[in-house]
């Protein structure tokens, strides 16, 4: 996926009510309940019908490195779709998001103003508004620059306007060289 759709996804997950199963011949157990058999499994994960019956039956217990991260991330996908929508729906209406981000921010603004972007590690609550658009804009299927632009306008907003307070006359901020960027609910 990408920085910013695993990190809205991370957010989501410490929502969770109850840890995901671990093995993976659990991790196979809930997948073949989910998809409702074996042949659908083994075509989500690519594998024979047969390996996933084995799996199934703890008859193979450890997996490859390549299956086991596409068995943790089906699983995750998957995992208790109600909390997760939940979480997302109380964060888009009245909760908001926090961003903590390591990267150059600056901005463009008129002649002669301090616009240089530099190296800022900022932690920002985010209103509910920008929550909603990035959740949105990510089950929309929206790539890593558009999410980046989101989060970029949230950035502006609360951190450089204060919430229409002073800064007015920005135009653009500029959200580059990110180093880390990590959500919480």
């Amino acid at each position: 996926m990408s920085l910013f759709g695993d990190g809205l996804e991370a957010a989501v997950q410490k929502a969770f009510t109850r840890p995901a199963p671990k093995s993976a011949p659990a991790r196979m157990r809930y997948l073949v309940k989910q998809l409702k058999g074996t042949k659908a499994v083994a075509r989500t994960l690519g594998i024979s019908q047969r390996t996933v019956e084995r799996y199934v039956k703890d008859q193979i217990k450890k997996p490859r490195p390549d299956l086991a991260a596409r068995l943790e991330r089906e699983v995750m996908k998957r995992w208790q779709p109600q909390v997760r929508a939940r979480a997302r729906r109380t964060a888009a209406t009245t909760g908001g998001i926090i961003i903590d981000t390591r990267a150059r921010i600056g901005y463009t603004a008129p002649v002669g103003s301090t616009d240089d972007a530099r190296i800022r590690h900022l932690t920002i609550a985010l209103p509910p508004q920008f929550a909603a658009r990035l959740f949105d804009a990510q089950e929309a299927g929206a790539g890593e620059r558009q999410l980046q632009r989101i989060a970029a306008e949230g950035l502006k907003e609360v951190y450089f306007q204060d919430s229409g307070r002073r800064a007015g006359q920005l135009e653009e901020v500029r959200f580059t060289d990110i180093e880390h960027v990590e959500f919480d609910l």
